[in-house]
């Protein structure tokens, strides 16, 4: 592990963060193996707002399947039979199956998913919880 990841250094600074220093480890690892097919963009709409927008041409509301499973977002085409290749002088658009994951903070929600167009769009929204920014703390003694 290089030390660009290595989250240990900092256990004597924090306390609850293991879960998220150990997904942090997982999607460094998963970064290596990354595909790059369906293409995609992730927009900032507001600040709070995002959108997942999925090239995904070929493929009908029925062949495509958007779950979360725990904080993942987990994006799955199946791609129906097409003819066969020997009909095709050139197939330069690829229609397979396909499987792609996105890890979501615990704040943020899945707010819609829409197919338009051979685009796949899912918009997502961060609830950031109001706190106050210094909170005092009573002492109790027990003397």
């Amino acid at each position: 592990m290089s030390e660009l990841f290595n989250f240990k250094r900092f256990d004597p600074f924090t306390i609850g963060f293991n879960d998220m220093f150990e997904e942090f480890e997982k999607m460094s690892k998963q970064v290596a193996k990354t595909v790059t097919y369906p293409p995609y963009n992730i927009r900032q709409v507001s600040d709070s707002k995002y959108v997942i927008e999925m090239a995904v041409a070929g493929f009908a509301k029925s062949d495509i399947e958007v779950t979360l499973e725990g904080n993942k977002l987990v994006v799955s085409g199946n791609a129906q039979e097409q003819e066969a290749a020997e009909s095709f002088l050139f197939k330069g658009i690829a229609n397979r199956n396909f499987s792609r994951e996105f890890t979501l903070a615990d704040k943020v929600e899945i707010e819609n998913a829409e197919l338009a167009n051979g685009m796949l769009k899912i918009g997502l929204a961060n609830m950031v919880k109001v706190q106050d920014a210094i909170k005092k703390i009573p002492l109790i003694s027990k003397d």
